[in-house]
C-alpha cells in the first residue's frame, strides 16, 4: 500500500500572498498546481458590469447619476424656451432663406418657427456635454447587458428615445449649421420616469428593505401623469410657434383644463399639427391612465384587505397592544374592546389585531365606528411572519394578547397553533409581555415563559368542580374578574346604611323585584389591590393580625380584605390566618365597588337620639360603618357615626337571655393568642374527623391518607395535598357498570354510597378532567363530607388517566352518554346531588355559530323535565345560549327577564345576560366569560394568581382556600353579615365573601307555578290575604317552601273537587280555575314522565323508592350578594363563601413536610399524617 505522507511533500514555512504576484523560486520548483479562486469572472466586461449592474449601491449611484441627467436636460430646455424668440428665424438666416418676412396664405403653415429654434451657444454646448454622456453611458449599459440578440436591445422604446435626443447633438457637433435644429429634449422627461423606477428598485435593494407595492404603484402613477403633462405643454408650445405662439404657461394652462375635462374654449391651438398631438397626447392618457388607476385600486383594496401597517412614528409616540387571533368573531372582537377599554387608563391605547382571515363583514361594520375606529386597526397577516410581525411593531407594543380558537374540531392542533405564535413572538421581540390563552392543560409547559398564561380546561373543570360543593362559584369568579363601569349600579351602594338618596339610573334599578336591585348592586364589586402604608383603608392597621384588619376594614369602609402580599415574595396569600401581622410594606388585596384611589372620604356626624347614651356596650368593634355612593369615575365614601344600629347589633347579651341563647360573639383580638388558635371551629372539626373514624369505615378499610398524588396526566400540573387511598384501585373496579372480581356492583345504588352522587357527562376522559377531580379531594375537604364522583363517558378513558384516578377515593367511571335514559338511571342519577353537563368538542363548531350548544342543551331540557329535582350545571360554548335554559315558552317572569336582558345590552352592559335565572343560581357557565380574566391582567397583573388559589389550581403555604357554609335556624341569632363576620374572624379565622340565597317566587308572575294549597279553595274570601302574605314572606328570614305545599293527590280527585265548586268572584275565580286546570294538565303530564322513568328502572332492576318526581324547585331563584353591606340580614338556608385559612399553617410540630411525596404518607396513622 503506498504511503500519502511520503509521496504529498511538506508546504513551505512561509506562504504569501506575495509570493503568488511576484514569484518565488523555492515554490515554482515545486510540483504542486497554483489554483486561484475568484468570485467573478476575471474579465473587464464582467468587472464593468459589477461595478454598472451587479453592485447595488454602485448602480445605484449610477442610476442616480443617470436620473439628474435627464433632469439637467429637461430644465435646459426649458431654459432654451424662455430665452428663445420664434420671430427672429435664427436657422432660416444661417441657410440663407427669408423665413422672418415670409408671406404666406392662410390655412398655410409657416414650418420654420418649428423646425429651427434660437440656441445660444454656451446653451448648446451644456445639451452636447449631457447628450454625449447619455449616449455613452447607454450604450455602454447596453453592451454589458447584451446577452445575445442585438435588436432585442436596439428596439427598446428607452434606447431609442435616447438616440432620439442624443445623436443630433451629436451631428451638430460636425456640421455646425443645424446647431439650431429642434430637437425633441422634452422627450427625455420619459427616460428620467425610467431611471427613477430602476433607482428605486436598486435602492429597496441596496437598503435590504421592501417598501409596499402601494407605494410603488403610487410612484409610478405619479411620475407617468406628470411626464403626460410635461410632454403635452412642450409639444403644444413648440407646434404653436407657428400658430398663437403661446408661452409655457398658457400651454400649462392648456392641458390641465383640457386633461380635467373641463375645457374653457379660450386657449386652443390653432394649426393641425397642434391638434394632432392634443388627439393623441388624450388617446395615449385614455389608455395609460387607467390601466395605472386600476393597478392602484387594486392594490388598494388588497391593502384594505390586509390593512396595511401600523405607524412606526405612532408606534415610537403612541402605545398599543397587538391581538394575535387565528380567526376573529364578533364576540370575541367586543369582549376584548369592552373589557379593554373599561379601564380608564387604557383609554389612549391602541389596539392592533393580527389574523390571518380576511374581515369578516360584522367585524368591519364594526370598526367602521367611529368609537372603534380610531382605536382599533386590522392587520391581515401571520405571526410567524417577521414582516407581518413587523407591520405590527410588536417590539414596540405593551402587551402581545395570543388567544386561541376554541370552536376548531381538533383543539390539539389549535394548541399547537397557539404555542408556535407564542414563539415566534418571543422570537421577534424577547421585551414584549405575552398574555396567551391555551386550551389544554398538558400544551401549558410549552408557553411556561410567557407572562401570563390561562388555561381553558384547568379553569374550567375547577370551576365545575367548586359549584357542586359552593353554589354558583361560576358566577361569583366570572362577576369577580369583569370590569364594571358602573352599570351594576354602584349608585346605591349601601343606601341603606345612611339613607342617601339617589336617582338610579344604572342596571336592575328601575326593576320592581327587591333581588334584581341587590343582585346589580352587588356585581359590581372587583378586585384592586394598594400598598398598606399607602391606604386609607389598612394603614391603621399596620402590626395587627390579618383577620383584625378585614373585619374592621369591613365595619367601617365597607371593603373585603381577603389577601396580601410580602414585598419579597411573589406568592399572594389568601386569608393567611389572625397568625399574619400586617406589615407597612405588605400589598392589600381587597373586594370593594371601586378602588381606593376613585375614592373621596368625608367625616359626617349625624344627631344622636337621647337614647343613644344608655347603650351597654361601647367596645372598641362599636366602629362607624360606611356607605358608598358611586359614579362613574369617583366614589365617596361618608364615615358617619351609626352606633344606634352597630352598638344595638353587637351588645353583648344579658347572661339570662330567654331560651339559652349561644354566647355571644366575641371580639377580633388584633394580635392573636395560642388559645384562640387551638380553639379554632375547623381545627376541632377536622381533628375530630381525621382521629375518630367510626367503626363502618374502619371495617370497610376506608381509612384515607393525605399525600400527593403519585401520578399526574400531563406536565405542568400543580401539586396539591389530597384524600389519597392506601392502595391504588384496580381498573377493573373503576368501571361503575361492570361487576369484576373484586366486586359485583353494576350500578350505582348498589355501592350504598352515603352522600350523593357528583356525575360528570363528558365526551372524553380529557386530562382537564383530572382538575374536576382534585378539588372534590382535597386534603381540607373533610372525608366524611366527599361525595362519590361518576364520570359518564361518550368514549373509553385511556390507561394515563385511569393511572391518575386510581388513587383517589370514590371515583369511577361509565361509558355512556346522557341522551340515553338507561345509562343516566345505570349511573345513578335518581340520588345524585349534581349533574355536571361538560361541553362536548365535538359540537363546538357548526355552520351556525350558536347552533354548537343545540344538543347539549335540548339534553339538558330533557334532564330537567325528567328529574326536576336534580341540580344541573352546563357548560355552554356561547353564552347567549343561557336563555334557552330550563326553557319555559309561557312562562311569564322569564319574559320579563327576558325584556330585562334586552334592555340592558342596548344600554352596553357587558353582562347582559348577568339576570338570567340559571346564570345568577350558578347553574350555568360558559367558558368564555372568563377571556376577560386573561384581559384584565394587564392592568391587574394578580388576577390569575387569585383565581387559582380561589379554584384550589394552585396551593401555597400559607394561603388560605374557598369553601362555604350553610345558615341554619340556629345562626339565626347572628342575624346581620357585620355580626357573622364578627362571629367568623374571632373564631375560626375565615373571611366571608359573599352569600348564596335562594328566594321564593311570587305567585303572580309564573303560570307555570302549581302551588296553590287546598285551604285556598275551601275558603276563597281569604285569598287575597294568603296572596299578599306569600307576597311579603319572599323577603322573609323562613323561605321554606312549606307555605306553598305541591299538589301530589291523584289528579281526578282534583278535578272533580273543582268541578263542584261554583265560584264566587266570577272573574278572579274563573282565571284561577283555569290556571288550575292547566297546572293538572302539566301534573298529568309530568306523572306520565315519572312513569316512563320508573318503567325504565324496574325494566334495568332498580328499585324506583328513591325517584321523587314531584319535587322540583322551580318557584325558587337563586342569586349572589359579592361583599354585601355590614347590615345585610341573614336568611334561613343563606350560603356563604368563606376563604378559610391554611389548617397547615396552625401545626405546631411540624411532622412531614409538605414537600414530601406521597411515598412518605401512604401506610402512616392518619392522625401522624396531618399533625392536627
Amino acid at each position: 500500500m503506498v504511503d500519502l505522507d511520503s509521496e504529498v511533500p511538506p508546504l513551505p514555512p512561509r506562504y504569501r500572498f506575495r509570493d503568488l504576484l511576484l514569484g518565488d523560486q523555492g515554490w515554482q520548483s515545486d510540483d504542486r498546481v497554483q489554483v486561484e479562486f475568484y468570485m467573478n469572472e476575471n474579465t473587464f466586461k464582467e468587472r464593468l458590469k459589477l461595478f454598472f449592474i451587479k453592485n447595488q449601491r454602485s448602480s445605484l449611484r449610477i442610476r442616480l447619476f443617470n436620473f439628474s441627467l435627464k433632469l439637467l436636460s429637461c430644465f435646459l430646455y426649458i431654459v432654451r424656451v424662455l430665452l428663445d424668440d420664434p420671430t427672429q428665424g435664427l436657422g432660416c438666416k444661417e441657410l440663407n432663406r427669408s423665413c422672418s418676412n415670409q408671406n404666406y396664405t392662410p390655412g398655410a403653415i409657416d414650418w420654420s418657427p418649428i423646425i429651427w429654434v434660437n440656441r445660444s451657444l454656451p446653451l448648446w454646448g451644456l445639451q452636447v456635454s449631457v447628450a454625449v454622456i447619455s449616449l455613452f453611458e447607454t450604450l455602454l449599459l447596453s453592451y454589458l447587458s447584451y446577452k445575445g440578440n442585438i435588436w432585442e436591445q436596439i428596439l427598446r422604446i428607452p434606447f431609442l428615445l435616447e438616440i432620439i435626443n442624443a445623436v443630433p447633438f451629436i451631428i451638430t457637433i460636425f456640421w455646425p449649421v443645424l446647431r439650431n435644429l429642434f430637437i425633441p429634449v422634452f422627450l427625455n422627461c420619459w427616460l428620467a420616469k425610467h431611471a427613477l423606477e430602476n433607482m428605486i428598485n436598486d435602492l429597496h435593494r441596496a437598503i435590504q428593505r421592501t417598501q409596499s407595492a402601494m407605494f410603488n404603484q403610487v410612484l409610478i402613477l405619479i411620475s407617468t401623469l406628470l411626464c403626460l403633462i410635461f410632454t403635452c405643454i412642450c409639444g403644444i408650445q413648440h407646434l404653436e410657434r407657428a400658430g398663437n405662439r403661446l408661452t409655457l404657461f398658457d400651454s400649462l394652462y392648456f392641458c390641465i383644463v383640457t386633461f380635467s375635462t373641463v375645457g374653457f374654449g379660450d386657449v386652443t391651438p390653432k394649426i393641425w399639427p397642434s391638434k394632432l398631438l392634443v388627439v393623441i397626447m388624450i388617446c395615449v392618457a385614455l389608455v395609460v391612465l387607467p390601466i395605472q388607476f386600476e393597478q392602484l385600486a387594486y392594490l388598494w383594496m388588497e391593502r384594505q384587505k390586509s390593512g396595511g401597517n401600523y405607524s412606526r412614528y405612532r408606534a415610537q409616540t403612541e402605545k398599543h397592544v397587538v391581538l394575535c387571533v387565528s380567526s376573529l368573531k364578533i364576540d370575541l372582537l367586543m369582549d376584548f374592546l369592552n373589557e379593554f377599554y373599561a379601564h380608564p387608563r387604557l383609554q389612549d391605547y391602541y389596539v392592533v389585531i393580527l389574523c390571518p382571515t380576511e374581515m369578516d363583514a360584522q367585524v368591519r361594520r364594526v370598526l367602521q365606528i367611529p368609537m372603534w375606529s380610531q382605536r382599533v386597526i386590522y392587520l391581515q397577516g401571520s405571526a410567524l411572519k417577521d414582516q407581518d410581525l413587523l407591520r405590527a411593531k410588536m417590539d414596540n407594543a405593551e402587551a402581545c394578547f395570543i388567544l386561541s380558537s376554541r370552536c376548531e374540531v381538533d383543539r390539539t392542533a389549535a394548541d399547537h397553533q397557539t404555542i408556535l405564535r407564542a414563539w415566534a413572538v418571543k422570537d421577534f421581540a424577547p421585551n414584549c409581555p405575552l398574555y396567551v390563552q391555551i386550551l389544554k392543560p398538558e400544551n401549558k409547559f410549552h408557553i411556561k415563559f410567557a407572562d401570563h398564561v390561562v388555561c381553558e380546561e384547568e379553569f374550567k373543570y375547577a370551576m365545575l368542580a367548586l359549584n357542586c360543593i359552593c353554589p354558583a362559584t361560576s358566577t361569583l369568579i366570572t362577576l369577580l374578574v369583569h370590569t364594571s363601569r358602573g352599570h351594576t349600579a354602584p349608585w346605591e351602594a349601601f343606601r341603606q346604611l345612611t339613607g342617601t338618596k339617589q336617582t338610579l339610573n344604572r342596571e336592575s334599578q328601575q326593576s320592581p323585584e327587591q333581588w334584581q336591585k341587590m343582585y346589580g348592586r352587588c356585581s359590581g364589586n372587583e378586585v384592586y389591590h394598594i400598598n398598606l402604608e399607602e391606604s386609607t383603608f389598612f394603614a391603621e392597621y399596620e402590626g395587627k393580625s390579618f383577620t383584625y384588619a378585614s373585619f374592621h376594614a369591613h365595619k367601617k369602609f365597607g371593603v373585603c380584605l381577603i389577601g396580601v402580599r410580602k414585598e419579597d415574595n411573589k406568592n399572594i396569600l389568601l386569608n393567611p390566618g389572625p397568625r399574619y401581622i400586617m406589615s407597612s410594606t405588605d400589598i392589600c388585596f381587597y373586594i370593594n365597588i371601586t378602588k381606593e384611589e376613585n375614592s373621596a372620604f368625608k367625616k359626617q356626624e349625624k344627631h344622636r337620639k337621647n337614647h343613644e347614651s344608655k347603650l351597654s356596650y361601647h367596645g372598641a368593634s362599636r366602629l362607624p360603618v360606611h356607605s358608598i355612593i358611586a359614579s362613574m369615575g369617583t366614589v365617596a365614601i361618608d364615615l358617619q357615626d351609626t352606633g344606634c344600629r352597630s352598638g344595638a347589633t353587637l351588645a353583648l347579651p344579658a347572661e339570662g337571655g330567654k331560651e339559652g341563647r349561644r354566647p355571644s360573639i366575641a371580639p377580633v383580638l388584633e394580635v392573636a393568642d395560642s388559645s384562640s388558635l387551638h380553639t379554632c371551629d375547623l381545627l376541632s372539626d377536622q381533628s375530630e374527623d381525621e382521629t375518630t373514624p367510626s367503626d363502618d369505615e374502619v371495617s370497610a378499610g376506608l381509612e384515607y391518607a393525605k399525600g400527593y398524588p403519585p401520578y399526574s396526566p400531563y406536565i405542568g400540573s400543580s401539586p396539591t395535598f389530597c384524600h389519597l387511598l392506601h392502595e391504588k384501585v384496580p381498573f377493573c373496579c373503576l368501571r361503575l357498570d361492570k361487576g369484576c372480581q373484586h366486586n359485583y356492583y353494576e350500578d350505582a345504588k348498589a355501592y350504598g354510597f352515603k352522600n350523593k352522587l357528583i356525575i360528570v357527562a363528558a365526551e372524553t376522559a380529557g386530562n382537564g378532567l383530572y382538575n374536576f377531580i382534585v378539588p372534590l379531594r382535597a386534603y381540607y375537604r373533610p372525608k366524611k363530607e366527599l361525595n362519590p364522583i361518576v364520570l359518564l363517558l361518550d368514549n373509553p378513558p385511556d390507561m394515563h388517566f385511569l393511572d391518575a384516578i386510581c388513587w383517589f377515593p370514590m371515583v369511577y367511571y361509565m361509558v355512556g352518554s346522557i341522551d340515553n335514559l338507561d345509562d343516566l338511571l345505570r349511573c345513578g342519577v335518581t340520588f345524585a346531588a349534581n349533574m355536571v353537563v361538560v361541553d362536548k368538542e365535538s359540537t363546538m363548531s357548526a355552520e351556525e355559530d350558536y347552533m354548537a350548544d343545540a344538543k347539549t342543551i335540548v339534553n339538558v331540557q330533557t334532564l330537567f323535565r325528567l328529574f326536576s329535582s336534580l341540580s344541573i350545571i352546563t357548560e355552554l360554548t356561547h353564552p347567549a345560549n343561557m336563555r334557552f335554559m330550563q326553557f319555559r315558552a309561557k312562562d311569564c317572569y322569564s319574559l320579563a327577564l327576558s325584556k330585562l336582558e334586552k334592555k340592558e345590552r342596548e344600554k352596553g352592559s357587558n353582562l347582559a345576560f348577568m339576570f338570567r335565572l340559571p346564570f345568577a343560581a350558578g347553574r350555568v357557565f360558559s367558558i368564555s366569560m372568563l377571556d376577560t380574566l386573561l384581559y384584565q391582567s394587564f392592568v391587574k397583573d394578580y388576577m390569575i394568581s387569585i383565581t387559582r388559589l380561589l379554584l384550589g389550581l394552585d396551593t401555597t403555604p400559607g394561603s388560605g382556600f374557598l369553601c362555604s357554609m350553610k345558615i341554619t335556624e340556629e345562626d339565626l341569632w347572628i342575624r346581620t353579615y357585620a355580626r357573622l363576620y364578627q362571629k367568623l374572624c374571632s373564631s375560626t379565622g375565615d373571611i366571608p365573601i359573599g352569600v348564596y340565597r335562594t328566594e321564593s317566587q311570587k305567585l303572580t308572575t309564573s303560570e307555570s307555578q302549581i302551588s296553590i294549597s287546598v285551604e285556598e279553595w275551601e275558603d276563597t274570601k281569604d285569598t287575597k290575604e294568603q296572596l299578599s302574605c306569600r307576597g311579603n314572606h319572599r323577603n322573609s328570614t323562613s323561605s321554606d317552601q312549606s307555605d306553598h305545599p305541591l299538589l301530589r293527590r291523584k289528579s281526578m280527585q282534583w278535578a272533580r273537587r273543582l268541578s263542584r265548586r261554583a265560584p264566587r268572584h266570577s272573574a278572579k275565580t274563573a282565571e284561577k280555575i283555569n290556571q288550575q286546570r292547566m297546572n293538572l294538565y302539566r301534573r298529568s303530564e309530568r306523572q306520565e314522565l315519572a312513569e316512563l322513568v320508573k318503567n325504565r328502572m324496574k325494566h334495568l332492576g332498580l328499585s324506583p323508592a328513591g325517584y321523587d318526581e314531584m319535587n322540583d324547585h322551580q318557584n325558587t331563584l337563586s342569586y349572589i350578594l359579592i361583599n354585601p353591606s355590614p347590615d345585610t340580614r341573614l336568611e334561613l338556608n343563606d350560603i356563604v363563601y368563606l376563604i378559610r385559612p391554611d389548617p397547615l399553617t396552625y401545626v405546631p410540630n411540624a411532622g412531614p413536610s409538605r414537600k414530601d411525596s406521597f411515598c412518605n404518607t401512604v401506610g402512616q396513622d392518619t392522625r401522624e399524617e396531618t399533625q392536627l
